[in-house]
């Protein structure tokens, strides 16, 4: 009868990915673990309104939000339940190339009125930070995203998805000023 010998025991609290087993002699394998990639992209602008005014559209999910996704990258937001905020699920589609993907997502507040995160069903989390500028009457929004996905799809991400991200989110910076903006302009 044959023996294995472990030589690195399985980390359960470990951010790497599940073990691959390779030969390391006639009777020994052994366990070695890749590295999970983590990917994280930021993208910040100022956005030419008061932080609740920005923060007001941002949380809004019936028709702030909408406005403000640059359909080349993302279509078809749908709010599943609530609406405004924290508790609001979603349902959206992003498009890669000639590719769409279903995601949904629930929206939690960890600074209501300053952060908003989107963490969807599969664990990525995007969040919305809005800080006021010294002149008070623009706001300073950075969109985050970071996750880990392990494997082989999780390495392709890792480097896919920040060439994807940057400009999408550089778009939707830009619509974000432009309906801001225009809020802005009918309050005053």
């Amino acid at each position: 009868m044959q023996s294995a010998t472990l030589l690195r025991p399985p980390d359960p609290n470990s951010d790497e990915s599940p073990s691959h087993l390779h030969e390391t002699g006639q009777n020994r394998i052994s366990r070695e673990k890749a590295p999970v990639p983590h990917v994280r992209v930021t993208a910040s602008a100022v956005i030419p309104a008061p932080p609740e005014i920005v923060y007001g559209i941002l949380a809004d999910y019936r028709v702030g939000h909408p406005a403000i996704l640059p359909p080349r990258y993302f279509r078809n937001l749908r709010v599943l339940e609530g609406g405004t905020g924290a508790g609001t699920r979603i349902a959206f589609q992003i498009v890669v190339g000639r590719s769409t993907r279903d995601i949904q997502a629930t929206i939690t507040e960890p600074a209501p009125g300053r952060t908003l995160v989107e963490t969807t069903d599969e664990g990525t989390e995007t969040g919305f930070t809005v800080a006021s500028q010294p002149d008070g009457r623009s706001s300073l929004v950075t969109i985050a995203t970071a996750y880990r996905r392990a494997g082989i799809r999780g390495w392709i991400e890792s480097v896919l998805a920040p060439a994807f991200l940057r400009p999408a989110y550089a778009a939707e910076l830009r619509l974000l000023s432009e309906v801001a903006g225009r809020e802005g302009r009918t309050r005053a």
